[in-house]
């Protein structure tokens, strides 16, 4: 199914299906601030492993993030951030930013191979709604393109031509970006750059 939704203000009957779709364990593309991504239930073990198989990769190897709605979301799934940390988490967040951070002990016993949790709060409305809806973090990853030149899909209509056989609803939310998030190693004493994407580096600072 493709569902073509307003970016800037959803509506509600939208957000609606596309969590119903999520709850019945379906995987979703979604648009995001940076690239549009894959997206399952985060509390559903088999969309997780859906999610895996499209990817081509094997569950336990798998490094997906997770997407929340707000910072006090992350609570059960990394371990306490320290003061320097959440402050730049609350000053770059919602945005295309993805924090690497500890994963908790909790996490790590339902996940061992998982150490670390790459955490996303994408400053995009679609997204934060139906997260809400659903009461639980999506495991997301990117829509990486084959094209040597382009390395992220950014038409919806290529994109629901490409994977509309292999995920339950591609949802249409306009043009996305071609640049991934930024993304930030906050698992030492200091915040290290893993990756410059479309968050403004100056901002880490």
């Amino acid at each position: 199914m493709r569902l073509k939704v307003y970016s800037k203000n959803p509506a509600p009957k939208h957000i609606e299906q596309i969590t119903e779709a999520l709850k019945e364990g379906q995987v979703v593309i979604l648009p995001t601030d940076s690239v549009y991504c894959f997206a399952c239930d985060g509390s559903q073990p088999e969309a997780i492993a859906e999610l895996a198989r499209i990817k081509g990769l094997s569950k336990d190897k798998a490094r997906f993030a997770y997407m929340f709605h707000q910072i006090s979301g992350l609570n059960d799934y990394v371990r306490p951030l320290s003061n320097p940390v959440h402050k730049l988490m609350r000053r770059l967040l919602p945005g295309p930013f993805t924090f690497v951070l500890p994963a908790s002990y909790s996490l790590k016993k339902s996940l061992p191979n998982r150490k670390e949790l790459g955490v996303r709060i994408p400053n995009h409305q679609i997204p934060l709604h139906v997260i809400e809806a659903l009461g639980h973090p999506l495991v997301t990853t990117s829509v990486y393109d084959e094209d040597e030149i382009l390395e992220y899909t950014t038409d919806p209509e290529i994109i629901w031509e490409r994977y509309q056989k292999q995920v339950g609803m591609v949802v249409d939310g306009g043009f996305g970006h071609n640049e991934a998030s930024t993304v930030l190693d906050c698992t030492g004493n200091e915040v290290v750059i893993l990756r410059k994407g479309i968050g403004a580096l100056e901002e880490v600072a």
